[in-house]
């Protein structure tokens, strides 16, 4: 198996990290909301595509207010392009940095359980085979592969 993840990150480091991510909520967290599932699911969305056609619309309510719907307002939907403008580089980047610390996440959690399961399986041979003091391990291990029961169908 290869190690792929092999990283010591040092307790100055560590806290720097800790410390740049309290920044982010102390500065971001409040402006930003959170939506429902639903609040989600109604919302026209806004995609790649559709960018500079917003962008498009948004230099021609300037240039020809003429057209513009009277419940229309203007200078927060100026704010609102401005808030994407400036967020949407922070996504970004913070995105590809949690789709790789993901990653990292799992190729080393799958570092630690491939051994851990083969001296699981080890253990309970052992137990089959009384090996002194094999027992009690493999009582406390299997725990995590018991499987529990069913909930009854209303």
């Amino acid at each position: 198996m290869e190690n792929k993840v092999s990283i010591e990150i040092p307790p100055a480091d560590l806290q720097a990290i800790k410390d740049a991510i309290a920044v982010l909520v102390t500065k971001l967290g409040p402006l930003l909301i959170a939506l429902t599932e639903e609040e989600r699911k109604s919302l026209y969305k806004m995609g790649e595509a559709s960018r500079p056609f917003a962008e498009k619309v948004l230099e021609y309510v300037v240039s020809n207010p003429e057209f513009l719907p009277p419940f229309t307002d203007v200078p927060e939907m100026q704010k609102d392009w401005k808030a994407i403008t400036e967020l949407l580089p922070i996504y970004n980047a913070l995105a590809q940095l949690c789709s790789n610390l993901d990653d990292t996440l799992m190729e080393a959690g799958s570092e630690v359980m491939v051994p851990a399961s083969s001296y699981y399986k080890s253990v309970q041979m052992a137990t089959k085979l009384a090996v002194p003091s094999a027992k009690p391990i493999y009582e406390d291990l299997r725990v995590r592969f018991e499987r529990k029961p069913k909930r009854p169908a209303a």
